[in-house]
Order: C-alpha cells, then structure tokens, then sequence
C-alpha cells in the first residue's frame, strides 16, 4: 500500500499526533491502526477527553470497582488512577516508537488538574507526582502557559522532567514559555543534569485564535475588517515559528545541545475547524513545516488522509503575517486582548471540564455502589 497522504507530511519533518485517548482505543487496536496507517506518533489527552472516554460505556467500570473496595474514594484520586493506567498503557504501545526515534517522538500527555493554572508550586508538585506515578520516559506532563504555570515549567525541565507546554494563545507569552525551557536546562545542566532524557513541546492552540479574532472583526462589520477574517490563527502560528527559529540557535542554545539538549519543538493544537465556512484541513494544511507536531483530532486526520494537501507552508508568509497584525490594530482589534481572553477562557474550560470529569466519576462511583 502506498504511503497515506500523512505519511507524506511526515516526511516533511512534521510529526503526527492524536488529541484522543481511551481505553477502548488502546485495548481494541484502533491506536495501533493509526500508527501503521495514519503515521501517528504520540497522544494528547485533556480533562474533556478523558470526560467523554470515562462517559463512553463500561470500560472503566471493572477498575472503578476495584479502587472502592480497596478504600479509595476521593473523586479525583479515582479519576487518576484510571488515567494513569491508560497513559501507561499508552505510553507502553509507543514505546517502539520512542525507543526508534531516540525520543523524538511516541510521547504521550497527561494533564495537571487544570484549578491549579494559577498556582506555581502546587502544579509543580502535581507535575512531579504525576511522572513518578506514571513512571515512563515517553510521558510528557502539560502544563497551562499561564504566567504562575512559567515558573512551574522552569522547576520542572530543572528536575529532568519533559513537560508539554499547553494553552498558548500569545506571541509574548510563547517566548516567555521558550525561556522558561532555556532557563530550567541551564539549571538542570548546572546541577549535574542529563538535558538529553528531556523532551518539551510548546503547544500553540490554533483554531480558537481565528474563532475569537473573527467575531471582533464581524462586530466591526467594515470591508477592510472582514477581509482580515481567518487570517490571524495562522499568521500568529507561522510568527511564533519564526521566534523558534530565532531562539534554538546561535551561543547559548550551542552550549546547551552540545550537552545533548533537545530543541523544544512548536505543536499546533486545537487544529480542526470551528467555523463550516473554513477548509476543514485549513490548519494542517497552512502549517507544515520541518521539526513541528500536529495533534489532530480523529475527524481531522480522516479529512487530511482524504483530502488534504502536502507542502511545506509553515514559512511562507511571514511578511503578510507581520503585516495583519498591524492591519488588525489599523481596524481596532487589540491582539493582546484577543490573546489574553482566549488564555483566560481556555483556563477555564479545562476547569470546568475537570469539574465535570469529576460528577461524572462520582456518579459512576454510585452506580457501581450496589454491584
């Protein structure tokens, strides 16, 4: 069989991952499917999805069981245990994958508790307790790009630990995040470290950029404003490219990969597209490019598999993306506020599905009380 039309993106330089998890998704072999045919190479899981896998069915039900009768009963402390077997489990089937690519990539995430953004040394701990538990060299642990989440993600690259950076919405707050990898390896290099067992990921959320910029410039309403309509999701992703460029080169990024540091490769999330309008691959499509990841949801891969076009884009533009910002200020739309209230949203969104990830354990748990 020919190589799929992800294969081909691949060998672009481009990694393919997978926004789902699920036991039934591991343990019925849909995962490995996707590995042999879709060229996936690692998972991306959030509060929501894990909402909806635990929702799904009766997968859990055995284990949830058994964690009652053996005494635990905290809401959360049950979530984590079924979540924890599925990243092991996961992580265990990308292994190969890992192993083969040098820890290139057969990554998966698991999120810290999402009420915890705002709080520096509580994600922290979180973070460290959560590769201690899990206990694999491919797990990446998320956490938020809020400005407390920076200095949680410095103390965690400074342990050794590989943490994929999630919620990123902000040119300043990207190179903030950038930064804070720097930083963490400089310390953990200084104490002795080994920066080379050390993966990152910064995860720049796509879709809802132009969801967001786009209902400012339809309240606008003038021709200039809704000529400008999505165009700034990808243009914030391509300059954002640009500063990883700018930052994983020249001394003092030398210094640290000649100690056998990694670069910390941009990932494009929340790819699939919110507005029917918009090409339904528009933003794989518009941001190929060498030593990136894109996590795509399943309807998206099936969409790129069939439809979706191979080109290296991820550089072209960069001029008319430096300019829509300046055209976007010219209309009156404030790109640091559009940025901010998409941070703050997201924040909250994971909050809140966190909040019902947890009803819906409870419930469950209840369900299962008689049995």
């Amino acid at each position: 069989m020919p190589d799929s039309k992800l294969h081909e993106l691949s060998a672009q330089g481009q990694s393919v991952w997978i926004d789902v998890l699920s036991r039934k998704l591991i343990h019925e072999g849909a995962l490995e499917r996707m590995m042999k045919e879709d060229a996936v190479v690692g998972v991306t899981s959030n509060p929501t999805i894990f909402q909806k896998a635990i929702a799904d069915g009766d997968a859990y039900d055995e284990q949830m069981q058994e964690l009652m009768q053996g005494g635990t009963s905290d809401g959360k402390e049950i979530f984590l245990n079924l979540a924890v077997r599925d990243i092991q489990d996961a992580c265990d089937l990308l292994r190969s994958v890992w192993d083969g690519g040098k820890g290139q990539d057969g990554y998966v995430s698991m999120e810290v508790d999402p009420t915890l953004a705002y709080e520096r040394e509580e994600t922290f701990d979180e973070a460290m307790r959560l590769h201690e538990w899990i206990d694999r060299p491919n797990l990446l642990v998320k956490i938020p790009a809020t400005k407390p989440g920076l200095g949680a993600i410095e103390d965690s690259i400074a342990k050794g630990k590989s943490i994929n950076i999630t919620l990123i919405f902000s040119l300043q707050r990207y190179r903030e995040v950038v930064e804070a990898y720097l930083r963490g390896l400089e310390r953990l290099v200084a104490s002795g470290g080994d920066p080379s067992l050390v993966a990152s990921v910064a995860s720049f959320f796509v879709s809802r950029v132009d969801s967001e910029a786009d209902k400012r410039l339809e309240a606008i309403g003038s021709d200039e404003a809704l000529a400008l309509r999505g165009k700034l999701a990808i243009a914030n992703a391509k300059l954002a490219y640009e500063h990883y460029r700018q930052a994983f080169s020249g001394e003092r990024w030398d210094y640290l990969q000649s100690k056998g540091a990694t670069r910390q490769r941009c990932l494009w999330a929340s790819t699939s597209t919110k507005n029917p309008e918009y090409r339904d691959v528009l933003y794989v499509e518009e941001l190929i490019g060498p030593e990136t990841v894109n996590t795509m949801p399943q309807e998206t891969i099936q969409g790129f598999q069939d439809h979706g076009k191979v080109a290296v884009t991820l550089e072209t533009g960069l001029d008319e993306a430096h300019r829509l910002m300046e055209q976007l200020a010219g209309v009156g739309v404030d790109y640091n506020d559009v940025v901010l209230t998409l941070e703050e949203e997201g924040v909250q969104k994971f909050a809140d599905s966190f909040d019902d990830l947890l009803d819906g354990v409870r419930s469950k748990r209840r369900e299962l009380v008689p049995a």
